[in-house]
Parts: structure tokens; sequence; C-alpha cells
């Protein structure tokens, strides 16, 4: 027998070690063994008499657990076992609280604090209601957009998304009488992070581990937070490779959009919002590492979590939002279809590490050879397509010079659409900017600073009022 989640081994007993019975009640119960060592072998106890007589009643006096005390005779020796219940209220150990979580334990503080307590009473973090949280606050655009989205994918009654805002939130049980839930605030609200510290997303591009290059914050509710990440990984931070099927040319990133795109909606959805740490995506070269200050259910392994499950979300009211926009799943799919993204792409799947202090997934790919005549398969997996055709010297080098460019072309076309836009309506704002072409709010002002930086353009005026110029004919020279 071996320490575990609900077997722990003492040799003497000491006052102090009623924080462990305190955590294996406030977690899955379990054993405390009085009189053994570190390595399960009895030693005995001298005062085995004494203890079945005084336990009881200090657990009891100082827990308000009552707890199954044995006397057993193992290798000749007295042993004394305190069996302990998991109880649904939480116990405190003189106001402390304490958890058995694997073979040690925590006591619980802060954010791990409340959400130990609002679980005990049947509640998760996200249902809890906001004071000073008003509808007045809420983004117009927000729900402008979840409606578009709940049509589209057909989960949400259509009289329900033509009523008002308050309706809409009442429907998706995000109200507590006249109080919006943290849901509500994360999921509709102008600034969610007055009300929610940390309720941002940091993006960085690395060099090696310690060079950060260039980095981005997303901030705003969690719908615009999904389609932003997204949007600039795929405009700014990662590269899409060339290569030809036949005579058809064709770009690809190393590492499936769609998968991306699951494993950015499940950090937003599951993440520990109490903590205050906002999720962290690195980006290098050949990999990509998204981390979550996030939880798995209580009791499950990485396997657990990588093989065939029913969902169970850390934040339920969230995740039924996003069910609702048809951006996931209700059955615990998500991963599957991570998965099925990366076989279908011929990348290899990503691996998932749980710390104590978050999820980290790494996917890490391998960036194709510029030899033109080399089969990328070797460098992308089995299933990466092909073999560049051409083979001679001439078509060889514009190849190359065609995958040093990539980037850089689509972002010079999505510029000279600004500033076409800007010549025919100089006081067009950053947001309809990105509507008009597409991008997110973040994606156009990272083209407007290059735009500015290369003295293309400026903007005179208050930041309100003011209005574009495009300065000569606004042509952009490579190089610059």
């Amino acid at each position: 027998m071996k320490e575990s989640q609900i077997i722990e081994f003492k040799e003497t007993w000491r006052d102090e070690y009623l924080k462990w019975i305190c955590g294996f009640a406030n977690a899955e119960g379990g054993v405390l063994i009085i009189g053994k060592n570190d390595r399960g072998e009895a030693v005995g106890v001298a005062n085995a008499a004494k203890l079945m007589e005084d336990l009881p009643n200090k657990i009891r006096d100082v827990l308000g657990v009552m707890a199954d005390v044995r006397l057993v005779r193992t290798a000749g020796k007295e042993i004394v076992e305190i069996h302990v219940e998991p109880y649904l209220s939480p116990i405190s150990y003189k106001g402390e609280f304490h958890y058995r979580t694997g073979s040690t334990k925590q006591e619980l503080k802060g954010a791990a604090l409340e959400s130990f307590l609002l679980r005990k009473h049947g509640r998760d973090w996200d249902g809890v209601p906001v004071p000073y949280a008003v509808m007045d606050d809420l983004d117009a655009n927000a729900f402008k957009q979840f409606k578009r989205a709940a049509a589209k994918s057909g989960r949400m009654d259509e009289a329900i998304l033509q009523d008002t805002h308050k309706r809409i939130l009442e429907n998706l049980n995000l109200c507590e009488g006249a109080y919006l839930r943290r849901a509500a605030v994360l999921l509709f609200h102008e600034n969610p992070e007055r009300f929610v510290p940390g309720a941002y997303v940091k993006i960085g591009f690395f060099r090696n581990h310690a060079d950060l290059a260039y980095q981005d914050e997303i901030h705003g509710n969690l719908f615009d937070q999904a389609r932003k990440i997204l949007d600039l990984l795929l405009t700014k931070y990662m590269k899409a490779y060339i290569h030809y099927e036949g005579i058809t040319r064709v770009e690809r990133f190393l590492f499936p959009p769609e998968a991306l795109r699951e494993l950015i909606l499940n950090a937003l959805v599951h993440r520990d919002y109490g903590s205050g740490v906002p999720i962290q995506i690195r980006v290098y070269d050949d990999q990509l590492r998204i981390w979550n200050n996030g939880c798995i259910p209580e009791g499950w392994t990485v396997e657990d979590l990588l093989g065939s499950h029913i969902s169970r979300p850390h934040n339920p009211l969230i995740a039924s939002a996003f069910f609702r926009t048809g951006d996931i799943e209700s059955w615990g799919r998500g991963i599957e279809k991570v998965r099925n993204a990366c076989i279908e792409y011929g990348t290899d799947f990503p691996t998932f590490q749980f710390m104590p202090d978050g999820l980290l997934v790494m996917f890490k790919g391998r960036i194709p050879a510029e030899d033109s005549t080399q089969k990328i398969s070797e460098n992308a997996g089995e299933n990466y397509p092909r073999t560049i055709q051409e083979t001679t010297q001439e078509t060889a080098q514009e190849t190359t010079q065609e995958q040093e460019t990539t980037q850089e072309t689509a972002q010079d076309t999505t510029q000279e659409k600004i500033i076409s836009l800007m010549k025919s309506e100089p006081f067009i704002t950053r947001r309809e900017l990105a509507e008009r072409i597409g991008l997110s709010d973040d994606g156009v002002k990272y083209h407007l600073d290059r735009l500015r930086k290369m003295k293309c353009i400026r903007h005179a005026g208050s930041t309100k009022r003011g209005h574009w110029e495009v300065i000569g004919n606004g042509k952009m020279e490579r190089g610059e």
C-alpha cells in the first residue's frame, strides 16, 4: 500500500494532522494511518489506547467531523486508522480550508478558495451575481454579434433573438433577479475587466524562449476575443508556407486553423477567471503554446481529458452561450474535433500538460524545406501534401522567393484596401475599416501602425472627429 489521493501515513500523532483530516473531508475522503512510515512500513504507536479515546472527540470538536477511528494490528504492531468520509459542506480547521489533492495537502486561498466554496454550495463561479454591473453598460455590438451567430446556428428560438437584450439574458440564465451574473459581464459588457481583472489574452512572438520579438493584448468581451485571437494568429503571428500540387499553388500554415480555433474557444470557456491571470499564447517559428489557468473536472487526468468523455465545463453559463452561437458542442467533442482537424491537415496532435497552475497545450510543427525539389511530406508529417513539381533552377528560385514573401504580399493587399478606403472616405473610423475589410479592430490597428511607420498615411485632428490623409500617392515601397 502506498500513499495516494485517499491514503496518508504518519509515524506518530500530532494535533496539526487535523489539517489532513480536514483535507480529506473537503475532497474525496480518505484514511489517515498513524503508525506507518513514508514507505508504508508498520512502526506502531505506543499510545494507541489513548488515541482511540481522544481522537474522535478532538476531531469532532475542532472540525465538526465524525470520523471512524479504528485500532488494527499489522506485522505485530498496533496501528490507528482514521477513516474520513467526504463532506458536502465545506470543513474548516480554525478558519483555514485544506484540501487533499494527489498525495499532498494544500491550504485553499484566494480564487481557489472561492471556487471551492461555490462548488460546495452547488454554484459555479460564472453564475455569481455582480454588484454595480448594469444593463446600460452592456455592448450593443456584442448582442448583435451573438444574435447573428445564434440565428445562423439555429440553437436559439428566433422569437427570443428578436426580443430585448434583457429577455435574451434571462433566456441564457445570465440574470439573478435585478443583478447580472459574472458570465453576462464577460460575454456582453463593454469593459469586463472592470469586474473581472485579468480577463484578457496575451499573444507574443518569440525568437527563442527568452527573446520576445513583439506582442499584443486582446481585450473586450469573450465573443470579440475569440474572433480577434484567431485573426491575429493567422494575419500577424503565423507564416503561410507555399507548395504546389501539380500546377496549383497552395498556401498553408504549420497548424490547422480549425484546431487552433477549437483550442482557443476551449481556453476561453474553461479558464479560471477568478485567478486574475490572462491566457497566454506563445508563438515560435515551429511551435505554438497556449497556457490557460484553467481547470479540468475534479479527479480527472489528462488521459481522461483526451479520451471519450461527457461535457463538464468549468463555466457552464459561458459554455452555454458559446453553444448557442454554434462555436462549441455540448457533448465533450472539442478534443475529438482537434484530433480530426490534425488528421485531415496531416499534422501531429498537440500535447496537453496539466500543471498545478494551469493547462499547457503545445503544437509542434516542422517548417517545410526551402529546397523546392524535396518532398514536403518529409517535413510536415505523413499526410502533408505532396511534392513541389517544378524542377528547373529558375522555377525553384521563384518558389523560394515566394515562400519568403507570402505574408508580406498578403499584408500589402490589406493595406492597399485600407488606403483606398481612406482616399474615398477620409472620415472612416477604425471600427468601420475592420467591418469593411473583414478584420478585427486589433488587426486593423496593426496595419495602420505599419502604414504610419512607412509614412503612407497620417491622422489629422482629434481622435473622434479627425480624418485620414494619404501621403503622396500612398504607394508602399518594398523594404521600408
